[in-house]
């Protein structure tokens, strides 16, 4: 079989692994061709396209980012679905495995829906895709999230201030959540629950009067303050509809230095997160995801998506899981405000 394989969206670690994964269960165990398409949905509709053998894939594993290259682009809504199927006819491509996050996995479903086999692998250092208990890239990100906090820490300490570290997650607070509660921050805003800027002033005031200097405050990209609340405040998008990096945590750092008087400074972690080499853990991830894609091809099952399911990798039905995001669940919200 020729099979098609590429990475859309924004880039993470562990992408490279799954690649690998594809390419050597491909060849070694099944024989098939596996045709790159760099760029994402972008190259599958110029047409960009290499051959992967295992020369191509040769030291991989450690290497953040990915070899084939990414872009935002979806063909449905841009209105290529023509070039699109054009492309997939002229390679010849029988099967396409999409490594994606929300919106390439949704493009992905709309091109199944014209009739090519697809198996989706679930990509996103923001955690959100449906269907699955991990998706490769977020595991690293919390590391380095966690990192960053321990390192404002001392920092924090030092100089008797409050430190707000903004991180990654517009729709799902998964990396602040799982990061503030690693790294002991005092308070987490994520987009589940909307917040109010009067009850943070007063438990960071108790707080310092009480028993400590300093304070962290983890902020997710998507976290926004309730509506009819003290803080008014319009979400800041870009061009492309995407959140302005750091303009929720320069607000409420703003709040906060205004409302109780302590010095408080930002950090905006930003595309640190998505960059370096992966964990183990996203290693193992990716190269799972990609013998089973692979696997999954040669079975005659497709149209679906791998998930990973209590340490079970298993395939789910794109349909269940287009449109769809994954949010954090209330206990694990309700563990970091317990920790606070």
């Amino acid at each position: 079989m020729r099979i098609g394989l590429l990475t859309g969206g924004g880039d993470c670690p562990g992408l490279n692994a799954a690649i690998r994964a594809v390419v050597k269960q491909g060849l070694g165990e099944y024989g098939h061709q596996i045709i790159g398409f760099r760029n994402g949905w972008k190259g599958v509709v110029d047409g960009d396209v290499i051959q992967l053998d295992r020369s191509n894939i040769r030291n991989i594993l450690p290497q953040g980012g990915t070899m084939l290259g990414t872009a935002r682009f979806h063909p449905h809504s841009a209105g290529a679905m023509e070039q699109v199927m054009a492309t997939l006819e002229a390679e010849r491509i029988d099967a396409l495995i999409c490594i994606g996050g929300d919106g390439t996995l949704n493009a992905a479903s709309k091109v199944a829906e014209q009739g090519i086999n697809i198996v989706a692998i679930p990509k996103t250092i923001d955690n959100d895709v449906y269907g699955t208990d991990l998706s490769i890239g977020y595991h690293t990100a919390v590391n380095i999230a966690t990192e960053a906090i321990d390192r404002i820490h001392t920092t924090a300490e030092s100089h008797n201030r409050v430190m707000v570290i903004e991180v990654m997650g517009r729709h799902a607070g998964w990396i602040a959540v799982a990061s503030g509660i690693a790294g002991g921050a005092e308070i987490v805003l994520a987009p589940e629950e909307p917040f109010e800027i009067e009850k943070i002033v007063k438990f960071l005031k108790h707080r310092h009067r009480a028993h400590a200097n300093f304070s962290i405050v983890v902020v997710a990209e998507g976290a926004a303050p309730a509506k009819g609340s003290a803080m008014d405040y319009e979400v800041q998008l870009g061009q492309y509809g995407e959140i302005i990096a750091g303009a929720i945590g320069e607000r409420v750092a703003k709040e906060i230095q205004e409302r109780t008087g302590f010095d408080t400074r930002l950090t905006v972690l930003g595309h640190v997160q998505r960059g370096g080499t992966p964990t183990p853990t996203d290693r193992i991830l990716g190269s799972r995801f990609g013998v089973a894609a692979i696997d999954a091809i040669s079975a005659g099952k497709t149209n679906v998506m791998t998930a990973v399911r209590n340490e079970e990798i298993v395939l789910v039905p794109l349909e269940e899981i287009a449109g769809k995001v994954k949010t954090v669940p209330d206990d694990l919200l309700n563990v970091a405000k317990a920790l606070a």
